[in-house]
């Protein structure tokens, strides 16, 4: 079974460099060109939502402290990729996952393991902040007190958190007040702290920033690159420009309508080094999309 990232089948002449092709210098660098021993593989993954086939053979490979962003128009499917990575499409009613997901050689959706242990290890960044309602110290203390997570002291993982998701300055102070309180980049910034607290290894953040302005929007990117460090980050973007910016491998899908239907099932197109993708694809309908000649 082939677990090399998909590859486009159409050549062509090399393109003019969409004007999209601007990575920045500290995530420009050098990669091998498929990732190497990755954390998370997918595997012929087909998602069905009751008879709906959602997403169609994807195969792709995400790789250990990369940041892989997944790009293409709506209903193309990758939100619901980055769901199966971690099984919140469990929680959907008469979701159906076919395939493996394979997270350090175990298929997660082998019979016997535990979803929820599955989430603590592969974390999600929702499009909308969505805090507790409980105070800004209460939020990060949440998932490894309800894990039972052991810990020295939750004072210092509180404060470490914060402090990876670029927050402690700004909220030191005012730990016991409620995360209401907080603005919209801050509360996003937050989550991820809570993400960050239960320790995971995987990063999966949808559309993180979506309901942000551009100020917020840049310290979570800003945030992005450098807890690459020391996690594996998927992103879910419909910004291309945030795609060009922060990632260092891009996946493009598409989606292609049932003729009898009408229906929609998502496609991965290409799977490449981000600054390949945005410079030199080697599918005419990624060039498309991120021209903006479609999508």
């Amino acid at each position: 079974m082939a677990t090399t990232p998909a590859t486009a089948t159409t050549t062509r002449e090399q393109p003019a460099p969409s004007s999209l092709a601007r990575v920045r210098a500290d995530v420009d660098r050098e990669l091998s060109p498929v990732p190497v021993s990755p954390v998370i593989e997918a595997r012929d993954l087909n998602v069905f939502y009751g008879d709906f086939h959602a997403v169609h053979d994807v195969n792709l490979a995400y790789g250990r402290n990369e940041i892989t962003a997944m790009i293409g128009p709506s209903g193309c499917g990758k939100s619901t990729v980055l769901r199966c990575l971690n099984r919140m499409n469990d929680l959907v009613a008469g979701a159906r996952v076919e395939g493996q997901v394979v997270y350090h050689g175990q298929d997660i959706y082998a019979k016997g393991v535990d979803p929820i242990a599955v989430r603590t290890h592969i974390g999600m960044v929702f499009q909308k902040p969505n805090p507790f309602p409980k105070s800004i110290y209460d939020n990060i203390a949440y998932g490894p007190r309800v894990t039972g997570m052991k810990v020295d002291s939750m004072d210092d993982l509180v404060e470490e958190a914060l402090t990876r998701a670029a927050l402690w300055d700004e909220v030191k102070d005012k730990l016991k007040q409620s995360a209401y309180g907080l603005s919209g980049g801050q509360q996003q910034r937050l989550c991820i702290a809570r993400t960050i607290a239960t320790r995971p290894d995987v990063i999966l953040m949808d559309e993180p920033c979506a309901s942000l302005d551009p100020i917020a929007t840049s310290r979570v990117e800003d945030l992005m690159v450098e807890l690459r460090e020391d996690y594996t980050i998927v992103v879910v973007t419909h910004n291309m420009q945030q795609a060009a910016r922060v990632s260092d491998r891009t996946a493009f899908f598409t989606a292609r309508p049932d003729e009898t239907t009408g229906n929609r099932t998502g496609l991965l197109v290409e799977y490449d080094l981000t600054s390949k993708i945005f410079s030199n694809p080697g599918d005419q309908r990624t060039e498309d999309y991120i021209s903006g000649r479609f999508g």
